[in-house]
C-alpha cells in the first residue's frame, strides 16, 4: 500500500472546501470535474432502462449494442475498422489504466509515461510493482511537445509497455503528425505495447482527431482508454470503455470478471443513447468549453509574469507562472499557491501535483481547469488573480498575516 499514490488534486479540493465552509467564495479552478449538465435524453434514457428492468447483472465485457455502438462511433472518428470484438465496456476511464498494467506488465517491467502527467500512471505501475520511467515536454513552436529524444534515451531491454495520453492532462497539448508518428515508430521498433489514453479525445476545438492508434502496426498493440464523461457530461456516472485488438480486449474482459462483474447495466442503455443520438447536445458542450477557455485565456495573457499558451483540447490551461512568482518574492510554488486561494479565492493545482519534477525543469507551472465554472466566475475570479499578482501591497498583508 505504501506504493500505492492518490490524486493530490483531491486535497486541493477539501482545502478549498474548507476555506468556503468558512465564507470564503471559491472558483474552483482545481479539479476537472465539469458542472454542465448530463444531455436529458441520455437521463431519459436511462430512466427507461431502469422502468424496463435492466437492473440486473449484464455480460462482463458490456451489452452488445453498446459495444457496437462505441465501435462504430469511435471507429469512424479515429479511420479504424472495429467491431463489438475490439470493445470492453468500463466503470469508467480510469480502470482501463489499472487493467493495462495487470494485463500487460509483469513486475520488474520498466514503464514509460508522461511527467507531468496524470498521477494514477505512476501510481498503478509501481503498486504493481513495475519501474516507472518518466518523459516529459519541451516548448516547441506550436506548445508543448513530447521530447521523443528522451524516450528513445529511456528505452532499455526491460521497457516493456508506454503510456500516451493525447490529448493531455494537464497541460491540454495534442499531439502533432511527425510528433506521432516518431512515437510509434519508436514503438514498433522497440516492441512496447501501448495505453493511449484518449479521454479527452472529443474535447479538440479545431481540426480533426488523430489517433496513434491509426499509425501503422500500431492497433495490434494498442489499448485505448475511452470515456463517456467529457464529450456527453456524464463524470459522475462512471462509464468509459478500453477498446483494441482482440487478443488484448480477451484480457482485459478477464479482469472485468474478477473487478466488478460488468459495469452498471442501465446506464449502459443511456450510453447508447448519447453515442445514436446526442452529437447536437456534445456540440454544445464543447461550445460552453470554448467559451470558457476563451475567457481564461484573455485575462491570462494580459498579466504580467504570466506565460499561456491557448489550447486546441481538453479543458485544462497550463501557465508558466515563473516570473509572477519571481516579481513577488515566491520561490515554492505551494506556497504561491496558497497565497492566492487564501487572498482570491481562486484554488488550482500546480505542476507538483502531476508527478515529481524531471531533471533539467527550471520553470514553475500551474493547472486552470475551467470545465466547472461559468463564464462570469471565470472572469470574476481571474481578475481577482490578476489583482494579487501585479500589486504588491496584497502578498506584502498577506505575509505580515502569517
Amino acid at each position: 500500500m505504501k506504493n500505492l499514490g492518490t490524486e493530490t488534486a483531491f486535497a486541493v479540493s477539501a482545502e478549498a472546501r474548507e476555506l468556503e465552509c468558512k465564507g470564503k467564495k471559491i472558483y474552483p479552478f482545481h479539479l476537472g470535474d465539469m458542472n454542465i449538465k448530463t444531455p436529458k435524453r441520455i437521463i431519459e434514457a436511462t430512466k427507461k432502462a431502469m422502468d424496463d428492468g435492466k437492473t440486473g447483472y449484464c455480460p462482463s465485457a458490456g451489452i452488445p449494442e453498446l459495444r457496437e455502438a462505441v465501435a462504430k462511433e469511435e471507429g469512424k472518428l479515429r479511420d479504424l475498422k472495429l467491431t463489438k470484438e475490439n470493445v470492453s465496456i468500463q466503470p469508467g476511464g480510469k480502470p482501463v489504466i489499472a487493467k493495462f498494467i495487470l494485463a500487460f506488465m509483469n513486475p520488474g517491467d520498466e514503464v514509460l509515461y508522461p511527467n507531468p502527467g496524470y498521477p494514477i500512471y505512476e501510481s498503478q505501475i509501481e503498486f504493481h510493482g513495475g519501474v516507472a520511467k518518466p518523459y516529459g515536454f519541451k516548448v516547441g513552436e506550436n506548445g508543448f511537445e513530447i521530447d521523443v529524444e528522451s524516450i528513445e534515451k529511456s528505452i532499455t531491454p526491460k521497457t516493456k509497455l508506454l503510456v500516451f495520453n493525447n490529448y493531455h492532462n494537464p497541460i491540454g497539448a495534442g499531439a502533432g503528425e511527425e510528433e506521432m508518428k516518431n512515437i510509434a515508430e519508436l514503438c514498433v521498433k522497440h516492441n512496447l505495447v501501448v495505453l493511449n489514453d484518449e479521454a479527452y479525445f472529443d474535447i479538440c476545438y479545431s481540426g480533426k482527431q488523430k489517433s496513434i492508434a491509426s499509425f501503422p502496426q500500431m492497433f495490434e498493440r494498442t489499448l485505448i482508454l475511452y470515456t463517456f464523461s467529457k464529450k456527453f457530461a456524464m463524470t459522475g456516472w462512471r462509464l468509459g470503455a478500453a477498446i483494441g485488438p482482440e487478443w488484448m480486449i480477451k484480457e482485459i474482459n478477464r479482469l472485468n470478471v474478477n473487478d466488478e462483474s460488468c459495469s452498471n447495466h442501465f446506464i449502459q442503455w443511456g450510453a447508447v443513447e448519447a453515442l445514436k443520438y446526442c452529437h447536437k447536445e456534445s456540440k454544445e458542450i464543447l461550445e460552453t468549453l470554448r467559451e470558457r477557455r476563451d475567457a481564461a485565456c484573455e485575462i491570462l495573457e494580459s498579466i504580467r509574469g504570466i506565460k499561456v499558451i491557448k489550447p486546441n483540447s481538453t479543458f485544462y490551461l497550463f501557465p508558466d507562472v515563473t516570473d509572477a512568482m519571481k516579481n513577488l518574492g515566491f520561490d515554492d510554488v505551494e506556497e504561491f499557491r496558497k497565497f492566492i486561494i487564501e487572498t482570491t479565492g481562486v484554488s488550482f493545482c500546480t505542476r507538483n501535483h502531476f508527478g515529481t519534477k524531471i531533471d533539467g525543469e527550471d520553470r514553475e507551472y500551474i493547472r486552470i481547469a475551467y470545465s466547472g465554472i461559468n463564464v462570469k466566475d471565470i472572469r470574476e475570479g481571474l481578475l481577482k488573480f490578476k489583482e494579487a499578482i501585479e500589486n504588491p501591497e496584497i502578498v506584502k498583508k498577506w505575509r505580515e498575516s502569517k
